[in-house]
């Protein structure tokens, strides 16, 4: 989905964690404001109204639980607040059943233990975005290639792909951009995240192997289009 204007706040207390995720988040095209405790959190979700938070449960004042009652308190009283719902994916390092169950049922909407992979995280909060904003491009279809962001699942003709985490985000992408050619250094950054030292091989490489999982004895739906990069479109009539 496309997250320009999207609103994060990041809670976290540890400071060299709390600076990787909002390097990484702000990367990945998010707008990025972020709280080291429970108070702060609350006053920076007064100023900045975010879209969804990203909020550790171990803080040094209020714990994330407590945080989560005060934002839903907040967000209730809010009288601009059109949802009445902040979305909030917890963030840390306790992995205990009855903290996930705690966590998930005052309203947090995923739960990450820590250690993360910061790509498996970016992908998401993308998702909670989605579900929570009733994104239509959690559903995309070309022809007869179909993919569902939220199950993280596609097919083609109705067979289900087997896609690695890697090929299945440069095919959201490519599908998000249907019938738009895409530059190779583009593909790079929204899916990798990062700009691999400039070298673009690796998309070469990647549009290869779904090449051969998705243009398998059907119509080519992926295109290059030459010195530029590429470009999936359906089979013309």
């Amino acid at each position: 989905m496309a997250v320009t204007g999207v609103n994060l706040l990041v809670v976290e207390d540890e400071p060299t964690v709390r600076e990787l995720l909002c390097a990484a988040l702000r990367h990945a095209g998010f707008t990025v404001a972020s709280a080291g405790t429970g108070q702060e959190a609350l006053d920076r979700a007064r100023e900045t109204s975010p879209d969804l938070v990203l909020l550790d449960v171990m803080l040094p004042d209020l714990d994330g639980f407590e945080v989560i009652r005060r934002l839903r308190e907040l967000h209730r009283a809010a009288a601009a607040c059109r949802t009445g719902h902040i979305p909030v994916v917890f963030l840390t390092a306790r992995d205990a059943t009855q903290d996930k169950i705690e966590g998930l049922g005052l309203g947090g909407d995923d739960y990450v233990t820590k250690p993360f992979d910061l790509q498996e995280l970016i992908a998401r909060i993308r998702a909670v975005l989605r579900r929570t904003s009733g994104d239509p491009t959690a559903l995309l279809r070309v022809a007869d290639l179909e993919l569902n962001a939220d199950g993280v699942q596609a097919t083609r003709a109705g067979e289900p792909l087997r896609l690695s985490p890697t090929e299945f985000r440069l095919l959201h992408y490519l599908m998000t951009n249907a019938g738009r050619t895409v530059s190779k250094p583009q593909i790079l950054g929204r899916v990798w995240n990062y700009d691999f030292n400039g070298d673009t091989g690796i998309v070469d490489t990647y549009i290869s192997y779904l090449r051969r999982k998705i243009d398998n004895g059907g119509p080519r739906l992926i295109h290059t289009v030459h010195s530029v990069g590429y470009v999936l479109r359906g089979p013309k009539p």
